[in-house]
C-alpha cells in the first residue's frame, strides 16, 4: 500500500536520503553484536563443516563461494541492511543457516510444513542483526539439537530516536519513546516511517496510518511474534537476550491463555513480566547491571557469576548453549 500524501508530505525528506543513513547506523550496531553475541564461534563453527559467512551478502539461500574450493557462502545480509528478516538456524543438518523469509505470513504457512518442524523462536537485543540474531540462534540450536527460527528487527528512524535519545537503558522507556516516534513518522513522513519495516508490513493484522506501519505493542518484533503466535505456527519455546525479552513480554502480553498455555518462555538478561499459563526460566547475571536496570523490579528464576553479553570467548559471559541444554 502506497503512504497517502498529505500537506505535510512536501516536506518529507526523500527516502533515498534518508535510507543510506540508517543503513550506516545499523552498520555501527553490527559491531556490539559482535561483542554482546557468539559471532565468532558461529564463524569457526560454520568454517568447521564447510561455511563461510559472508555477513554483507545477500543471498538467501547457500550458494557456492566460487572462491574457495569445497565451501559454502552464507549470506546473511547483516552489515547495513535496515529491513527485518526471519532467519531459520538449525546446527545439526546443513547447509545450518536454511531459508531466510522476508515476509511473515511465507513464514507461518512454510513452518507448518517443514521437516523438522520450527518450535523454537530466539530475538536478540543491542545492535539485533543478522550476524548477531543468527550467532544467538546457533547457542540455543546446539542445545535443543532443533532448528531455531531468529527474528532479525527492523531498524528504521524511530529506532534511531529511541537510540539516541535512550541508549541502552531503559528498555521499556525504549519502547514508549519508539512506538510514539513510528506514530509522529507515520503522520508527518509515511515514506519514511516506512524505512526499516518491510517484514512488519507482511505480519498478519499489522496496523497502519496514514499508509504507514505503525506499532500496536512497542516494536515491529512484538507485532511479528504476536502475528506468529495468533496464527497457530507450532511454536513452543521463546528464548530472549537484553532487549529481545521485552520484545517476547510485549509480544504475549495479550494472547489468549489457549494460546499462552504450551509456551515456555526463556530470557536471558532482563527478567520481564509473567504472563501465566505460559511457563518462564528467567536468568540474570550477578554483575549484569545493564539487566538490572532494565529489569524494573522483575525478579530472575536464576542468578549465575556472569555479565550481559553471551559471547564466549569473554569472561563471565552467559553460556546460551549450557544454561539451554540443562534446563531443556
Amino acid at each position: 500500500m502506497s503512504a497517502a500524501k498529505g500537506p505535510l508530505s512536501l516536506f518529507e525528506i526523500p527516502r533515498p536520503i534518508v535510507e543510506p543513513i540508517v543503513a550506516a547506523l545499523r552498520l555501527g550496531n553490527t559491531a556490539f553484536d559482535e561483542l554482546f553475541y557468539d559471532v565468532g564461534v558461529l564463524a569457526t563453527q560454520l568454517w568447521l563443516r564447510g561455511s563461510l559467512v559472508d555477513a554483507d551478502s545477500d543471498a538467501t539461500q547457500t550458494a557456492n563461494s566460487g572462491t574457495t574450493d569445497g565451501f559454502h557462502e552464507i549470506g546473511l545480509s547483516a552489515l547495513s541492511n535496515p529491513e527485518g528478516s526471519i532467519l531459520i538456524v538449525d546446527t545439526a543438518r546443513p547447509p545450518y543457516v536454511v531459508h531466510r523469509f522476508d515476509d511473515v505470513g511465507k513464514f507461518i504457512r512454510a513452518s507448518k510444513t517443514m521437516s523438522p518442524p520450527i518450535r523454537n523462536i530466539s530475538i536478540t537485543g543491542v545492535g539485533s542483526s543478522a550476524l548477531g540474531s543468527v550467532a544467538f540462534a546457533w547457542n540455543i540450536s546446539s542445545a535443543l539439537g532443533e532448528p531455531v527460527a531468529a527474528i532479525v528487527p527492523g531498524y528504521g528512524v524511530a529506532d534511531v530516536v529511541a537510540q539516541a535519545l535512550g541508549g541502552w537503558f531503559g528498555f521499556g522507556f525504549q519502547s514508549w519513546l519508539k512506538q510514539s516516534a513510528q506514530r509522529m513518522l507515520a503522520a508527518t513522513s509515511p515514506e519514511t516511517a516506512r524505512i526499516g519495516r518491510a517484514l512488519m508490513l507482511t505480519a498478519p493484522g499489522h496496523q497502519e496510518e496514514n499508509g504507514a506501519p505503525v506499532f500496536a505493542r512497542g516494536s515491529g518484533s512484538s507485532d511479528v511474534l504476536h502475528a506468529i503466535l495468533e496464527e497457530g505456527s507450532g511454536i513452543h519455546r521463546l528464548f530472549g537476550h537484553s532487549k529481545g525479552a521485552l520484545v517476547i513480554e510485549n509480544a504475549v502480553a495479550d494472547l489468549p491463555k489457549p494460546t499462552l498455555e504450551p509456551l515456555e518462555i526463556v530470557t536471558f538478561g532482563c527478567p520481564i513480566v509473567e504472563q501465566p499459563p505460559a511457563k518462564y526460566r528467567q536468568i540474570l547475571g550477578w554483575f549484569d547491571a545493564l539487566g538490572l536496570l532494565n529489569s524494573w523490579g522483575n525478579a530472575p528464576d536464576m542468578l549465575i557469576p556472569a555479565q550481559h553479553t553471551t559471547n564466549s570467548w569473554l569472561p563471565l559471559s552467559v553460556p546460551v548453549t549450557w544454561l539451554t541444554d540443562v534446563e531443556t
